[in-house]
């Protein structure tokens, strides 16, 4: 068997990694899972499967009894890093049905449930109006209500990229009205009626092309236990976890950990985490500690 992954192509090595993602999380995996799940035939899933053990002959063995593929004492894995943070991600999709259940990679789905968080509502016409402007480089005159105006208002925007906060979606834009960078919200755009050719480059983005580094460690009130186990959920080496971040996104990640406020303000066992280095980022500064003009369009 050919052991040449370089002449793989795309198709066929994703199939490899479908059986190593089942062989590593369920212990086994046979003709049928790969037919169902990439509308293979029998053949195909049969070649496949030897394939799979012309590359790595001792990760899987043939259990006759139950007439499937087992996962081998010396399993090694070949086409993937295990990933707890992929399977986790594939369970909360399914939750949010985001991701049918038949096209999750797992197999036999554990009990499962997510904290509900409220539907945004994005307009996909609004959002493939933004996209569009991402790709050609364009301006587009949006009708944005902002919490700062009672009214919408029309402005016109340069969007060069889409960020997340962990509960909306923004576009990152250069605002011509007010002549700087800011976030806005994908689900306030109530209204797009232009566009036009942009005069304006993403790399002027100072905040959003620079990064910063969070530094993060268990507050000093807790125990010493409470700590390390803070420590083990945060996965802290030394004492503390060094997060990356751009400078344009480090208001939402502050306030998602907790930490745009005093860490006196709560009690420890609910505080958690504090903020090691406040002043090299500019914590005290405007920009981080508040949405402003120039950062996040309320």
């Amino acid at each position: 068997m050919d052991s040449d992954r370089s002449e793989l192509r795309w198709g066929v090595e994703q199939r490899l990694e479908f059986i190593e993602f089942r062989l590593f999380w369920e212990g086994h995996v046979n003709r049928s899972d790969l037919m169902d799940q990439f509308g293979v035939s029998v053949n195909q899933a049969s070649t496949d499967l030897n394939r799979y053990i012309g590359f790595a002959p001792a990760n899987m063995v043939y259990d006759k009894s139950a007439r499937t593929y087992v996962r081998g004492s010396a399993f090694q894995p070949q086409f993937l890093e295990p990933d707890a943070s992929r399977y986790l991600a594939q369970l909360r999709s399914v939750a949010e049905n985001i991701l049918d259940r038949e096209d999750s990679w797992i197999a036999n789905l554990p009990s499962f449930a997510s904290a509900p968080t409220p539907v945004r509502g994005v307009d996909p016409v609004t959002l493939r109006s933004v996209v569009g402007a991402i790709r050609r480089s364009e301006e587009i005159e949006i009708r944005y209500q902002s919490l700062s105006s009672p009214d919408p208002r029309w402005r016109w925007i340069a969007p060069h990229a889409i960020a997340f906060d962990g509960f909306r979606w923004h576009a990152r834009a250069f605002c011509l009205t007010d002549e700087c960078f800011k976030d806005f919200l994908l689900s306030r755009m109530i209204e797009i009626r232009g566009s036009r050719e942009s005069g304006t480059s993403a790399d002027d983005d100072l905040d959003w092309n620079s990064e910063v580094v969070l530094e993060v460690a268990p507050h000093p009130e807790l125990s010493e236990t409470q700590a390390k186990v803070i420590a083990l959920d945060y996965g802290m080496r030394g004492g503390s976890a060094k997060i990356k971040v751009r400078r344009a996104l480090v208001y939402y990640a502050l306030r998602r950990l907790g930490l745009d406020t005093d860490p006196a303000a709560r009690r420890p066992q609910d505080q958690q985490i504090v903020l090691m280095n406040a002043p090299e980022i500019g914590h005290s500064t405007p920009r981080v500690s508040a949405p402003v003009s120039g950062g996040v369009s309320g």
